[in-house]
C-alpha cells in the first residue's frame, strides 16, 4: 500500500482541497484525513481574471500577461498548504510516499488538444521534499482523449466497496457538482463511463458575484426566495453540447450567464440550480443503463435546491439520490483523493483514462514525475 497525498483546486477556484489516503491503485482504499485551505477573495479574482489571457494560449507552456508569477505563486501556496496539513491533520498519517498534484485549469479546449492547468510540478517538489506526479491529463490528449474527466478510476474503486443497504446497487453514478458537473457511471462488471454534464456552481457563483457581491449562494438561501423560469431552464438545455454523447468535457467558460439576463437576483439563482440538476438528470439519456443509485460529491452536494431537483428526477426511473457522506465518504475531498489514487495508478503504470471516459484510443496511464 502506498501512502500519497492528492491535491485539488477546481473550476470553483475557491481554494485547495487536500486529501490523504493508503491504496494499492486498484481496489484497496483506506481514506485519510483531509483539509481545506480557501483563498483570500482578491486572490480567487485573480484566478479568475486569468481566465482571459489563458484564451490567447496556443501551445501548453505558454503563460502570457502574468500567468508564469501566477503559476509560482499557485504552486507556493500548495506547498505551504501541504506543510500544514503534514503537521496537523495528516500529522498521525506521517510521511507521504508521493503527491498528487492537479494545478489550476485556466483554459481546456478539448477539440483542439488543448489544456492548461497552472502548477509547477518540480517547484512543488523542491518546497515539499516529496516526490510529485502533475500534468496527469496530457498523455490522455495525446492518445486522442478529450483529457477529462481523470476522476472515474478512483469512482469505480469507491463503487465496488459501497457498505450496505447500497452494495452492490449497480449501475452506480456518482455525480461530482464543482464548477463543472461530472458524472461516473460504474458497471458491476467493466470499465466506467463518464463525461461533464454541464454547469455546475459556476454559473450560480458568477450570478450572485455580479448581482449581490458575494462568492456563491451559501445553503442556497438566496434561490430559496426564487422560483425557477422554466424557460430559461429549457434555453440552456437546448444547446448542442447536451446533445450530444459522451465523452465530452467542457471549460468554465464554455456556458454564459447571457440566457439569464433579466432575471430578479433570487430566481436567478434558483433557475440556475435548476439547470444544473436538470443537465445532471438528462445525461442519463447518454448512458448504457438506468442508474439505480446517484452519489453526489463536491460542492454542490450543499446546494439544498440541486439536491431536491435531482431527487425527484431519479424516482421518475425508481433510482436513488444520496449524498457522499450517507455512504460514509467526504464529499468535499472526494476529487482531492482521486488525484493521490491517480498518482498511486501513475507510479504503477496503470490506467488513468479509458475510452469510456475521455475517449482515447486504448486505456492509457499518464503523469510527469518530479523528484525533489
Amino acid at each position: 500500500m502506498t501512502c500519497a497525498i492528492g491535491l485539488m483546486s477546481g473550476t470553483s477556484m475557491d481554494g485547495i482541497d487536500l486529501a490523504m489516503l493508503r491504496t494499492d491503485g486498484e481496489s484497496s482504499v483506506e481514506r485519510g484525513p483531509a483539509f481545506f485551505v480557501p483563498y483570500e477573495a482578491e486572490f480567487r479574482r485573480r484566478l479568475e481574471a486569468s481566465l482571459e489571457p489563458a484564451k490567447r494560449i496556443e501551445r501548453r507552456e505558454e503563460r502570457p500577461d502574468g500567468l508564469a508569477t501566477l503559476e509560482r505563486e499557485i504552486s507556493l501556496r500548495h506547498a505551504e498548504a501541504v506543510k500544514t496539513f503534514l503537521q496537523g491533520a495528516a500529522r498521525e498519517w506521517g510521511r507521504p510516499d508521493v503527491i498528487g498534484f492537479h494545478g489550476q485549469t485556466v483554459l481546456h479546449r478539448p477539440h483542439l488538444g488543448l489544456t492548461v492547468q497552472l502548477g509547477d510540478g518540480p517547484l512543488l517538489a523542491k518546497r515539499t521534499g516529496l516526490p510529485v506526479v502533475y500534468d496527469m491529463r496530457a498523455n490522455d490528449m495525446a492518445h486522442g482523449g478529450q483529457g477529462a474527466p481523470l476522476v472515474p478510476a478512483y469512482h469505480a474503486a469507491l463503487a465496488r466497496g459501497l457498505p450496505q443497504p447500497h452494495a452492490r446497487q449497480f449501475p452506480v453514478v456518482f455525480v461530482n457538482i464543482g464548477g463543472i458537473s461530472n458524472i461516473t457511471w460504474v458497471p458491476e462488471q467493466g470499465d466506467p463511463v463518464a463525461f461533464d454534464t454541464g454547469p455546475g456552481n459556476a454559473l450560480i457563483d458568477q450570478w450572485v458575484a455580479r448581482e449581490a457581491g458575494i462568492p456563491f449562494d451559501a445553503g442556497g438561501a438566496i434561490a430559496s426566495e426564487g422560483g425557477v423560469v422554466a424557460e430559461v431552464v429549457a434555453c440552456y438545455l437546448n444547446k448542442p453540447f447536451f446533445g450530444r454523447s459522451g465523452p465530452k468535457s467542457l471549460d468554465r467558460n464554455d456556458f454564459t450567464l447571457a440566457d439569464a439576463e433579466g432575471m430578479g437576483l433570487s430566481d436567478g439563482a434558483r433557475t440556475l440550480a435548476a439547470v444544473s440538476a436538470e443537465a445532471i438528470l438528462e445525461s442519463a439519456q447518454h448512458l448504457p443503463l438506468p442508474p439505480r443509485l446517484w452519489i453526489v460529491c463536491g460542492g454542490g452536494r450543499k446546494n439544498p435546491h440541486i439536491v431536491a431537483d435531482l431527487r425527484e428526477g431519479a424516482q421518475k426511473t425508481g433510482a436513488d439520490v444520496v449524498l457522499a457522506e450517507d455512504v460514509g465518504m467526504d464529499g468535499d475531498a472526494t476529487e482531492a483523493e482521486a488525484w493521490a489514487y491517480l498518482a498511486v495508478r501513475s507510479l504503477a503504470g496503470r490506467p488513468l483514462t479509458f475510452p469510456t471516459t475521455t475517449g482515447c484510443r486504448k486505456a492509457v496511464t499518464g503523469g510527469v514525475l518530479a523528484k525533489p
